[in-house]
């Protein structure tokens, strides 16, 4: 028994498996504390008006379609008010930060109005509380609103300010209407500061914004607008909606397109209707004339189309004249600029026809033309005593006669060709110089290829008499030339050439012979007209072969175009080998040429060509008069220098100080390290020129001088030390060599050697 082993004590253990309940329970009611704690929200009070349609444990806070808050409880207001109801509300903790003092709650229910219907979400949800998260110190008390505040200025879309004179039947939430499509709502109002007008807050959608532009015009739609007259009647509407609860409209004007993007920052005004919104645009005119004119009854037109009413007539004090606010259709905003005119239409009875004749239906009007586009705006404008020339933008051809009188010519005159009217005598005035009468003619379009450069015209006016051995010859182009005037003309050439110039000018002749002038029309480009003008001749060796018509522009405004008619020798001018310059008077200091052109004016000079070429007449001017010794006769030689010094054209060559050639041009040599001279030896003297001669530069000066001889100068003539020359001298017989040849070429020096000076071999030359 002794050899069992002994038993391990080992000692009681106090835990038991029961306690693992109550530990779990405690850890769950710990985190269901700790969430509980966690999740809580924050207790707000919110004082309302009245508690109807608020419940406790039901009613929802909602901020964009979410839940942030419920109401817990509804009681009276503990300071006593009784007529204000405090929901207590628990917020979602995310909402701390946005309760300050600038935060907005107001309670949504169902409502209609003329507006519209809102808060119909409500009918299946029950009422719940807006809030809108606004700027200020943290607050756990708030004050609801009445109703929805205005959609604040940061919700994406187009936030714009309008200024009424009235607010009509413009509500908060009446819509905004383009084309009648619903793009916005109206915000609120409020009245101005200067007690005057009504400043109107609307909004338009994101997707239309781009809709409304700097020019845009919006008007008051509200209702029914009625227009009736003897025509009969007009009933305009934007929409049911409109007539009901009132709404604006606007759009942009057609002429408008271009018109950039708006700044919201700049109010529009709000125009009263449609009418008004297009055709607002107020202009005052001074009046000379004011006879058979209406408050809202005289129209403005234009071409035919009524842009605009006269509103306000005012008569001068002195009873001279009126001044006249007219109302115009905005769409002829852009042409209201500095140019446009303005005249009083009247029926009026005269030689050269009867003008105005629709104002005797519908009594006088005030006519308008637009100015130039692009011009200065302008709002006010003196009005024209009578009807302006026709404008020059209009179709057709438009010309200026140039006449010594007018005659019994008037506005309204005919222009005659082959008796058929094509035409009107547009104005007249005088020129410049006051001693000519400048007409503005107008050829209707369809007639306007009659005309070219080879056309002229005569006064057509009265009757020409002819009388002779033969008889007396009694001559008038029409009856109505006979009483009120006329101008005739005939083109000698259809398919001639035209003019590029938009306002072509031609002289007016007194009768058709002085018109019809045998002769050829050409054309002369020149670089400048300095000089030239009208009546300017064209010359050759000093007689009078043309004459200049007129002068204008080029197309590509780089040279003056001379029309000319060339009335003797035609037959060699018109060739394509003539040759044209301008001359001009030249003042230097060898010569002085051409000066009758100082007192008789610039002319054109020609050298003909020959019978052989082919016809042109149009031809490019020389810059300089061309080398006429080219065609002379005469040896021709090349002198080689190494600068050409004071050397030109037309100096003088001589021998023994005897003039027997000139310098006909000077060039570069081929590699640019010379000078080549031309010369022209005359045919008497080239016997003197050998293979032997020596050539110098006699120009200037020549200075010798030394201590014992003292100072010598050395000059050819006074005219070479101005102008330079060449001189030359040829050797004794042994030294002559052979006759120079045409063409050959000769050094020439800058100074002559002592021995070439004292040559001097005897030289037959030919008897003169």
């Amino acid at each position: 028994m002794n050899d069992l082993p002994l038993a391990k004590k080992k000692p009681a253990s106090n835990w038991s498996a029961i306690w693992i309940l109550p530990i779990i329970a405690l850890l769950i009611g710990g985190w269901l504390a700790w969430k509980a704690y966690d999740q809580a929200g924050i207790m707000i009070e919110v004082r309302f008006a009245s508690g109807g349609g608020i419940e406790a444990g039901k009613t929802e806070v909602i901020y964009k379609g979410i839940s942030v808050g419920k109401v817990k409880a509804v009681n009276l207001d503990s300071e006593g008010k009784a007529d204000d109801v405090v929901a207590t509300i628990e917020m979602s903790k995310e909402a701390k930060g946005h309760l300050l003092t600038g935060t907005r709650f107001w309670l949504v229910k169902p409502s209609v109005s003329l507006a519209g219907v809102t808060g119909l979400e409500t009918l299946v949800s029950g009422n719940y509380i807006a809030v809108s998260p606004g700027k200020g110190e943290p607050t756990l008390k708030f004050k609801a609103l009445d109703e929805a505040p205005p959609l604040s200025n940061d919700t994406p879309g187009l936030h714009l300010t309008l200024k009424a004179d009235r607010l009509g039947s413009i509500d908060k939430d009446s819509p905004i209407f383009y084309r009648q499509l619903k793009v916005g709502r109206v915000k609120d109002y409020v009245l101005d500061d200067d007690r005057q007008t009504i400043r109107i807050h609307i909004f338009i959608e994101p997707e239309y914004a781009n809709l409304v532009r700097k020019h845009t015009r919006f008007w008051n739609a509200s209702g029914i607008t009625v227009d009736a007259g003897l025509s009969g009647f007009k009933v305009r509407t934007e929409s049911l909606a409109s007539i009901v609860a009132g709404g604006i409209a606007f759009g942009t004007p057609e002429t408008r397109k271009d018109s950039p993007p708006t700044d919201p920052s700049q109010p529009f005004r709000l125009y009263d209707s449609f009418d008004s919104a297009q055709a607002g645009l107020k202009v005052v005119v001074k009046l000379p004339d004011f006879e058979g004119l209406e408050e809202n009854h005289t129209p403005v037109m234009y071409k035919g189309i009524q842009v605009g009413m006269l509103k306000k007539l005012k008569v001068d004090d002195d009873l001279q004249g009126a001044t006249a606010e007219l109302t115009l259709d905005p769409l002829t905003e852009h042409y209201l600029v500095e140019g446009t005119q303005f005249w009083v239409v009247k029926p009026s009875i005269s030689l050269a026809g009867i003008t105005g004749i629709e104002a005797l239906v519908k009594g006088n009007y005030i006519a308008v033309r637009p100015g130039k586009k692009g011009a200065a705006p302008a709002r006010e404008f003196e009005a024209r005593s009578k009807a302006p020339p026709l404008d020059l933008g209009a179709p057709g051809l438009h010309l200026v006669m140039r006449s010594e009188n007018l005659g019994s010519l008037e506005v309204g005159s005919p222009i005659l060709y082959h008796q058929i009217k094509v035409g009107t005598v547009q104005s007249y005035q005088l020129a410049r110089n006051n001693k000519e009468v400048l007409l503005g003619v107008h050829i209707t379009p369809e007639y306007a290829h009659l005309v070219n450069r080879t056309s002229y015209f005569w006064n057509a006016s009265g009757i020409t008499l002819k009388g002779g051995l033969s008889g007396i010859e009694v001559k008038s182009e029409s009856l109505q030339t006979l009483i009120a005037g006329g101008i005739a003309f005939e083109t000698a050439d259809l398919n001639g050439p035209r003019s590029n110039k938009r306002i072509q000018m031609f002289n007016l002749h007194s009768d058709r012979d002085d018109a019809v002038k045998a002769g050829t029309m050409i054309s002369i480009r020149v670089d400048r007209a300095d000089g030239l003008k009208p009546g300017a001749p064209i010359r050759y060796k000093g007689m009078d072969v043309g004459t200049i018509e007129s002068l204008e522009l080029t197309k590509d405004l780089q040279a003056v175009q001379l029309n000319a008619r060339i009335t003797q020798g035609d037959a060699r001018v018109a060739r394509a080998g003539s040759k044209f310059w301008v001359v001009k008077p030249e003042l230097g200091l060898t010569q002085v040429d051409n000066l009758d052109t100082l007192v008789r004016g610039q002319y054109v000079e020609v050298l003909p060509g020959n019978t052989q070429e082919a016809k042109r007449t149009q031809f490019i001017a020389l810059t300089d008069p061309p080398n006429l010794a080219e065609s002379e006769a005469g040896l021709r030689l090349v002198l080689s220098a190494s600068r050409r010094g004071s050397l030109k054209t037309g100096v003088p060559v001589t021998y023994r100080e005897i003039v027997v050639g000139k310098v006909v041009s000077y060039e570069l040599g081929a590699t640019a390290d010379r000078v080549l001279i031309h010369i022209l030896i005359e045919p008497r003297y080239k016997a003197l020129v050998h293979t032997g001669s020596r050539f110098w530069n006699t120009s200037g000066i020549g200075v010798d001088a030394g201590l014992f001889k003292g100072v010598k100068l050395r000059t050819e003539s006074l005219e070479t030390v101005l102008a330079g020359g060449v001189s030359f001298a040829t050797p004794d017989n042994a030294d002559m060599g052979k006759q120079a040849i045409p063409g050959q070429t000769f050094a020439l020096f800058d100074d002559p050697e002592d021995d070439w000076l004292r040559w001097a071999p005897k030289i037959q030359l030919p008897k003169k």
